[in-house]
C-alpha cells in the first residue's frame, strides 16, 4: 500500500497546533481557562474585509463577509477583559509564552529568529472580535529525525487561540471568547510526508517533544493538526482541526481517495463529451412542478412564500450519486458548498430521486421543464430566492470545476475521517504587520543558556520511567504517550500502590472503560489520587477500580467514598476472608477430599464470584492455600 501512496506521488505537511500551559493569556493577563456557567457580558457585531497594503483582499476573508452572518459574543470577566473585546490595545507579548516556544523550538533543531515580530492574520469567520490573529514566528529550519528520515521543520510560530463556537442560530453565531487569545504554538512540517501511516508518526513525534516541555495543556480542544494534502495531478488540500491522533492516518487516505474519485468523475465527463461550455447558468424557478407536492421539506418553503429553483448540469447523470469515499458523494460535495455559499439546508438532485416524498411524475415534469436529456442531472434548491440562486450558483460552479482541476479549498475534519467543504484557500493577503505590539530581541547568549538546560527527550523519559519505576517497555510507552505521566508519578511517590497497578490502570483500564462507552475524561485527578490512595492503604481492591470509575462517572458530584459505599465494595478484613474461607471448605468437603490441594482453584473462584472487588487476589490465596493445608493434615 506504501508503494501505491508513493506512485500517486502523495504529499503531505502537518500543522499542530497545542495550547500552552502558562499563568496568563498571550497579550493579556487574562487566566487561560474557560468558564461554564451563562455568560455576564454579550455583545453583537459584524465583521468586513479589508484592503492588505497592495490593496487586495483576501478570498477567505471575503467568502465569510458574504455569507452576512453577525457574532453574538460572550464573556466572563475572570476569562475575558478589553484586550479580548477589541476595546483595548494588546499588552506584550507573554514571556512565559515566549520561553516555552523558544524550548521547543531548540528541542527540534530550530533557529530561533533574531527578532519576534507580531503580525496580523487575517480572519473574518467571527472566531476573533478583531477580524485577524495575532501570530509571530519564533524560529526557522527545524528538523525531526523519523525513523532514519529527516522531517524539515518549516518553522515554529506562537499565536493566540481562536474564540469558541457555542452555537448558530440562522444569521447569528455565538462564540465564547474565554479560550481566545489563550497562547498557541504553531509546528508546520515541510510536506514531504508520503504515506497516511507516516503522517500519523509525524504527529505523534512532534506530541512527544510537546508533552516532554510539561508546558502543554492536555485534553479535547487543546490539541488541533491540520494537515496539507496533495496527490499528483490533484490539488492541494488544507483539512482542518483534526482533533484525535488515531484520525490523521484515516483523513489523510480518505483525501487521496476522495480526488482519485473527482479524477474519475472528469475523465468520464470528458469521455461522455462534457465541456465547461456545456454547463449553463441559467437557474430555473420550478416552484408549479410541486405545488401538490407530498415532500415535506419542499411543502414547507412553498407554504413560506419561498421558491424552488433548479439548474440542468448537461452529461452529469449518475455522477451525483457516485461515491467518492465512504458515503460521500459528488451531490454532497455540492450540497456542502451550497450551504456555506447559500446558507441553504441542502439540495436535491436527479440521481437520488425519486426520494423524501418526491415522486416519478414530479421527476419527470422537472426534466421536462429543465429540458433535460436523459445523460443530464438536475439539482434544486427550495429556500429564499436570494440563497437558493446563491446555492446554484455554487452548484454551477462546482460543475464546471468537476471538468478541469480539482478546486484547491479549505475542508474541516469530520469524525469519521472524512472532510467537508469549509472555505476558499486563504490567499497571500491575509497577513500583514502588527502595529500594537513591540517586537523582542533574542540574544544568543540567552538561547545558548537554554539550549544547555532542555528537557528531557521522550526517549530518556521512557528509558527512566524503565529504570526507576520497573515498568516494562509497552506500560513506559504508553503512559508517556497518555495525559497521566505526572499524575503517575505523584500517585506512585505519595502511595503504595505498585507502579505497574498504576500505570496498567491510568492506560489499559481508561482506555477499556472508554471503548465501553464511559466518559473516563470526567474523572478527575484529584479522584484518581484518592482512589489510588484507598487501594493502598488497603480500603480498596484494585480488582474494583474500574467499577469505583464507572460509578464516579455516573455520579459526577459524588467522591471515592461514596462509590466504595453505594457499590458495598468495603474491604472484607483478614478476620471476616478467614471466616468465609473456613465456612467455603466446610461446605465443600467432598471436593477436598477428592482434589485435595487441588480444590484450591475452584474454592478461589467461589470467594472472588462472591466478593468481587471487596477481597485482594494475593490475600485470599494465602489464607485459603493455608486452610487448605491445615484441613488437609487432619484428615
Amino acid at each position: 500500500m506504501t508503494a501505491s501512496f508513493e506512485k500517486l506521488g502523495l504529499k503531505v505537511g502537518l500543522e499542530i497546533h497545542r495550547q500552552l500551559d502558562t499563568k496568563t493569556k498571550l497579550f493579556c493577563d487574562c487566566k487561560p481557562k474557560l468558564f461554564k456557567e451563562d455568560p455576564k457580558i454579550v455583545f453583537l457585531r459584524r465583521l468586513r474585509p479589508t484592503q492588505s497594503e497592495l490593496g487586495q483582499i483576501d478570498p477567505a476573508a471575503l467568502f465569510e463577509f458574504q455569507k452576512g452572518v453577525k457574532m453574538l459574543y460572550e464573556a466572563n470577566e475572570e476569562a475575558s477583559c478589553l484586550v479580548e473585546m477589541d476595546e483595548e490595545p494588546p499588552h506584550n507579548l507573554d514571556r512565559e509564552a515566549v520561553e516555552i516556544a523558544l524550548t521547543i523550538a531548540l528541542m527540534m533543531n530550530a533557529k530561533p529568529v533574531d527578532e519576534i515580530h507580531v503580525m496580523r492574520k487575517a480572519v473574518i469567520d467571527g472566531s476573533n472580535t478583531t477580524g485577524f490573529q495575532r501570530t509571530c514566528v519564533v524560529a526557522l529550519s527545524g528538523e525531526l529525525d523519523l525513523k532514519g528520515k529527516h522531517i524539515p521543520i518549516q518553522h515554529v510560530s506562537l499565536e493566540e487561540d481562536a474564540a469558541r463556537r457555542m452555537e448558530e442560530n440562522g444569521s447569528i453565531i455565538h462564540y465564547r471568547i474565554d479560550r481566545l487569545g489563550i497562547p498557541l504554538i504553531e509546528i508546520a512540517t515541510a510536506p514531504v510526508i508520503c504515506t497516511p501511516q507516516e503522517t500519523e508518526e509525524v504527529a505523534l513525534a512532534i506530541g512527544r517533544i510537546l508533552r516532554a516541555t510539561g508546558k502543554v495543556k492536555r485534553g479535547l480542544g487543546t490539541i488541533r493538526q491540520d494537515l496539507n494534502v496533495s496527490i499528483q495531478d490533484g490539488a492541494l488540500i488544507e483539512i482542518k482541526g483534526v482533533q484525535e491522533l488515531r484520525l490523521v492516518s484515516r483523513i489523510v487516505e480518505f483525501e487521496v481517495q476522495r480526488q482519485l474519485g473527482l479524477l474519475k468523475i472528469r475523465d468520464e465527463l470528458k469521455e461522455r463529451g462534457a465541456s465547461k461550455d456545456d454547463v449553463e447558468e441559467e437557474i430555473v424557478d420550478v416552484s408549479s412542478v410541486f405545488e401538490q407536492t407530498k415532500c415535506r421539506v419542499i411543502r414547507k418553503v412553498l407554504n413560506q412564500d419561498n421558491r424552488v429553483l433548479a439548474v440542468r448540469l448537461p452529461k452529469f447523470a449518475g455522477l451525483l450519486g457516485r461515491e467518492l469515499v465512504h458515503g460521500m458523494r459528488l451531490g454532497s460535495e455540492m450540497a456542502s458548498i451550497a450551504h456555506f455559499w447559500g446558507r441553504v439546508g441542502g439540495l436535491f438532485h436527479t440521481d437520488e430521486l425519486p426520494a423524501y416524498g418526491i415522486t416519478d411524475e414530479e421527476v419527470s415534469q422537472l426534466r421536462q421543464c429543465m429540458n433535460a436529456e436523459p445523460q443530464d442531472a438536475v439539482v434544486l434548491v427550495a429556500d429564499a430566492r436570494e440563497n437558493a440562486t446563491d446555492a446554484l450558483k455554487a452548484v454551477i460552479r462546482r460543475a464546471t470545476e468537476a471538468l478541469g482541476n480539482i478546486p484547491e479549498e479549505t475542508r474541516g475534519a469530520n469524525p469519521d475521517g472524512t472532510s467537508r467543504y469549509l472555505r476558499p484557500r486563504p490567499g497571500a493577503a491575509r497577513m500583514y504587520p502588527e502595529t500594537d505590539v513591540p517586537p523582542i530581541q533574542l540574544s544568543n547568549k540567552h538561547i545558548e543558556e537554554m539550549r544547555a538546560c532542555l528537557p528531557e527527550s521522550a526517549e530518556e523519559k521512557m528509558s527512566r520511567l524503565m529504570r526507576e519505576y520497573g515498568l516494562n517497555m509497552k506500560l513506559a510507552k504508553q503512559i508517556l504517550e497518555s495525559k497521566y505521566v505526572d499524575l503517575f508519578r505523584d500517585v506512585v511517590e505519595e502511595t503504595t500502590v505498585h507502579a505497574t497497578v498504576v500505570a496498567v490502570t491510568l492506560t489499559e483500564t481508561l482506555k477499556a472503560l472508554k471503548r465501553d462507552g464511559v466518559e473516563v475524561d470526567n474523572v478527575t485527578d484529584n479522584q484518581l489520587k484518592r482512589l489510588f490512595g484507598l487501594v493502598g492503604s488497603g480500603h480498596l481492591t484494585k480488582e474494583a477500580i474500574a467499577d469505583v470509575l464507572t460509578w464516579l462517572v455516573e455520579h459526577k458530584d459524588a467522591g471515592v467514598e461514596d462509590a466504595i459505599k453505594n457499590l458495598e465494595l468495603v474491604v472484607l478484613s483478614r478476620e471476616e476472608l478467614e471466616t468465609v474461607v473456613a465456612r467455603l471448605i466446610e461446605d465443600n468437603k467432598k471436593l477436598v477430599e477428592e482434589r485435595r490441594m487441588d480444590a484450591l482453584g475452584v474454592l478461589m473462584g467461589f470467594i472472588m464470584k462472591s466478593f468481587r472487588g471487596r477481597v485482594k487476589v494475593e490475600l485470599v490465596d494465602e489464607v485459603l492455600r493455608k486452610r487448605l493445608k491445615e484441613n488437609l493434615s487432619h484428615t
